[in-house]
């Protein structure tokens, strides 16, 4: 009755909770055990089976959380250390205990004969007979003489038997005082007695009274289930945090990362609330984390979502990586909040280029850093292939249609209904209908889709393709992309599950047919092959910071050609992690202008997600540049009047600054200026830098030192985003959806970048007519623009006023779901530099360890 009146409050405050017991009759291996020890569906398990027919290997691989019959050595061993309360307690024994003393039998110093018990039984009842202060011995039934030995235990003395005799009733003693008769294994022997206790109270020497009830571990089915409920409640973290020794001066970022020993990511899910079934482990220190995850938390509240932005910055990077995992390594190992980063994964393209990799920097990294920059899980060579599988479909279509007659030709083509036919017999279909089914007719001048490559290479920005004899002459004008310029992966960054991303790779849109409607991915049957190819890569990755807490590096789309964020599935997830007080800290590429507006008119919009806070990150230098000090180039060495004092051009850029503030403030989110702190800045530029943020309408600004010494120095960040998230946000869009698509491209230019108006060319006009015609109308937008000013011309820093956004083309992402226009000439293809950071990589071959990568 307990039991019930305790399931009925939890059913109270989680109306869809209902505890699962599995029974498991047969089994001599562990493997279905290990099964169901990981399916969170069920919260008890029980063998069905005496314990002398499995191994010691099969009864021990009972996960102890749910061995509700409390047989394992685990639960045994809490049980005889006294730890009853953190243990599962054998339900035979616990009721015969509750009976005894029910009957009114005082245990204390009494001589108690268990007869007929064995193994884990035994044991559960030896220990809860003496801690209430009997004397236990034990005897098997076929014990000679075993009269004899009842009839030594004086008047008040028990007898406990778990022996039935099968087809010879019961075997009965003669007692002095109490006897209990009992089935330990109801189950397993049917035949005697269907599974129920029998329990005699006597009076004098004669049985008297006889009372039954069913076998049922109910009470620690409950605990069981109580349990659960409380384990996907917000809880802190029970996180070890790892130790760091910063050195000054400060090593490269490859020596830091390789001095610091990563935990085990298996260790490190299982600290953040990870099961063991919802990850799979990619060598020591990478996992894929299971979309299954969003189902079990489904009703967690969501923790705090804090984007990390920048200023319009310089060549160099202002540290917006750096900022994030330092502010979650304050957050977590120094503040004791739960918090998780969510990064995008870098493009090998620039890792080999020019920027470098995008681990962070310093000691504020997610290590091992060599694993982050490269290869990772493989996400973006699956896009790779998906992409260009989807090229060659294309092109190998247009080859068939014009060398093949309709009728020689079998492709799993347009569906009927979609060609306004409404037979469902082929045969039935006429020489006019075949031919529509047969044929996509695409218009090859209208082909949007390019082929990638995760390398910068500038040679393939324009090539021609099926030059071969063997394709008969079509040869077309094509070019390459860099891979994470893929609408596929800005899927990946947008899907919140594999349904969804199955659909959006479907509604793909590659090309124009002849009658200028859109031709799909899923009109030439590739969309289930796509998918396939990236069923692994929806999985987000969890890596760790330099000290010890949790990352997820999850998608990484440019910002100046894509929308620029992590993916909508790491955050959904990470917030679930977090708990309600926890926090969630993604960032966006480039400056404000581009990266953050992209967060909240595209991201938020797919993912439903509202954000508590935005830091803006801004640094010495870029202000400098932006208050005309000289031009910065990556691999030029810095100008005097970035590395000495000079207050007149940090007041003179923070212009850039304040622009980037009222930007976020167009949201109605609050804005913590994060200056991330360079060793050759001094205190007089710090104070003014945050002086003016102050005056600009921050929420509050800050100098960030984690560079130098890691979360400790953004412990005042820290505090600074917990206020700002908890005083909460207006959170609105900048524009209706609803609106012309040149509506839409006007308000961001005039809102976001300060021009005077727009000016679209003949073609992007002819675009934005065509996608209006089709249907994609109503889609946000994406300017694909330069990230090294708010203009489109890249040399124009500051706040450039009164110009005119040129418009040069217009593109539609259908399966992403944005139109992006290209501002100015905007290359999807990078090039190397005259000095790539290739030169500095190598591998030392007797250690197997990289070097030169940054």
């Amino acid at each position: 009755q307990n039991s019930k009146e305790v399931l009925s409050l939890l059913q109270e405050k989680s109306p869809t909770f209902k505890p699962v017991l599995a029974i498991i009759q047969v089994s001599r291996a562990p493997d279905e055990i290990l099964k169901i020890n990981e399916d969170t569906r069920v919260h008890g398990l029980a063998l069905q089976i005496s314990e002398n027919s499995f191994s010691n290997k099969v009864l021990n691989a009972l996960k102890p959380e749910k061995d509700v019959d409390g047989v394992t050595d685990i639960n045994l061993g809490r049980l005889v250390r006294g730890d009853a309360h953190e243990c599962y307690v054998s339900p035979v024994a616990r009721a015969v205990i509750e009976l005894l003393e029910k009957s009114g039998v005082n245990l204390d110093g009494k001589k108690m004969l268990v007869i007929g018990a064995h193994g884990s039984l035994e044991a559960a009842l030896q220990c809860l007979f003496q801690r209430r202060g009997s004397m236990t011995m034990s005897s098997q039934w076929k014990t000679p003489q075993l009269q004899g030995k009842v009839s030594t235990f004086h008047v008040g003395s028990s007898i406990l038997s778990a022996h039935l005799r099968k087809g010879k009733g019961l075997e009965v003693y003669r007692l002095s005082s109490l006897g209990l008769l009992c089935n330990s294994h109801p189950f397993h022997d049917v035949t005697s007695l269907n599974g129920i206790f029998v329990v005699y109270i006597p009076c004098h020497s004669a049985f008297t009274c006889i009372t039954c009830f069913p076998f049922c571990p109910l009470k620690n089915m409950v605990s069981s289930g109580r349990r659960w409920l409380r384990e996907q409640q917000h809880a802190r973290w029970r996180l070890h945090c790892l130790k760091l020794q910063p050195l000054s001066p400060v090593p490269s970022d490859l020596e830091i990362s390789r001095a610091q020993t990563p935990k085990a990511v298996e260790v490190l899910a299982k600290e953040i609330g990870l099961l063991a079934d919802e990850i799979e482990i990619y060598g020591k220190s990478k996992a894929k984390v299971r979309l299954s995850l969003l189902e079990r938390l489904k009703d967690q509240a969501d923790g705090k979502y804090v984007l990390v932005a920048g200023i319009t910055p310089t060549p160099l990077g202002e540290g917006k990586s750096t900022v994030t995992v330092g502010l979650v390594q304050a957050l977590t190992a120094h503040l004791n909040i739960n918090s998780f980063a969510c990064l995008r994964q870098p493009s090998q393209g620039p890792t080999f280029g020019v920027k470098g990799g995008a681990a962070g920097g310093g000691y504020a990294q997610v290590i091992p850093m060599e694993e982050f920059n490269l290869h990772l899980t493989g996400d973006i060579h699956a896009i790779t292939a998906a992409n260009n599988l989807l090229a060659a479909a294309i092109d190998t279509r247009i080859l068939h249609e014009n060398t093949q007659t309709d009728k020689v030709r079998r492709f799993p083509c347009w569906p009927f209904w979609k060609l306004g036919i409404n037979k469902t017999d082929p045969n039935a279909l006429t020489e006019e209908e075949i031919s529509k089914f047969a044929r996509l007719n695409i218009d090859p001048s209208t082909i949007t889709w390019q082929r990638v490559l995760d390398t910068n290479d500038r040679f393939l920005r324009k090539i021609t393709i099926g030059q071969a004899p063997t394709e008969k002459g079509y040869s077309r004008q094509a070019q390459f992309d860099i891979a994470v310029a893929s609408e596929i992966m800005a899927v990946l960054a947008l899907t919140d599950s594999l349904v969804d991303m199955k659909e959006r790779l479907g509604r793909m849109v590659v090309a124009s047919d002849k009658n200028g409607q859109p031709v799909t991915a899923e009109d030439l049957g590739v969309t289930g092959a796509l998918t396939v190819l990236m069923k692994d890569a929806i999985k987000p990755n969890l890596m760790q910071t330099l000290e010890g807490t949790p990352v997820f590096v999850h998608a990484g789309p440019f910002a100046n050609i894509a929308h620029g964020n992590s993916s909508v599935l790491a955050d959904k997830i990470a917030l679930k992690l977090v708990g309600e007080e926890g926090f969630v800290v993604t960032e966006a590429g480039f400056g404000a202008d581009i990266g953050m507006e992209k967060f909240f008119n595209i991201k938020c919009r797919a993912s439903g997600l509202v954000p508590n806070a935005v830091v803006l990150v801004a640094t010495v230098r870029a202000l400098k540049m932006h208050g005309g000090g000289p031009s910065v180039t990556a691999g030029v060495p810095l100008k005097k009047e970035y590395t000495e004092e000079n207050i007149q051009l940090v007041a003179d850029g923070c212009c850039n600054l304040q622009k980037q503030i009222q930007i976020a403030q167009l949201f109605g989110v609050p804005v913590i200026v994060a200056l991330n702190v360079f060793k050759t800045d001094t205190r007089a530029e710090i104070d003014l830098v945050c002086e003016l943020a102050k005056r600009a309408g921050a929420f509050d600004a800050v100098p960030c030192y984690h560079w130098s010494i890691g979360g400790k120095g953004s412990v005042e960040l820290a505090r600074a985003v917990r206020d700002a998230a908890n005083k909460g946000s207006r959170f609105r869009f900048l524009y209706n959806v609803q609106l012309p698509i040149v509506e839409k491209i006007r308000t961001i230019a005039q809102a976001v970048y300060g021009a005077r108006d727009i000016e679209l060319s003949p073609e992007a006009q002819s675009k934005i007519d065509r996608y209006t015609q089709q249907g994609f109308g109503n889609l946000p937008i994406c300017m694909a623009k330069t990230h090294l000013s708010l203009s489109h011309q890249p040399d124009k820093k500051g706040v450039p006023r009164d110009f005119i956004l040129p418009i040069s083309d217009v593109r539609a992402s259908i399966g992403a779901g944005f139109i992006y226009p290209l501002v100015g000439t905007m290359s999807t293809m990078p090039g190397l530099p005259t000095r790539p950071c290739f030169y500095d990589i190598d591998l030392d071959t007797e250690t197997e360890q990289v070097k030169g990568l940054f």
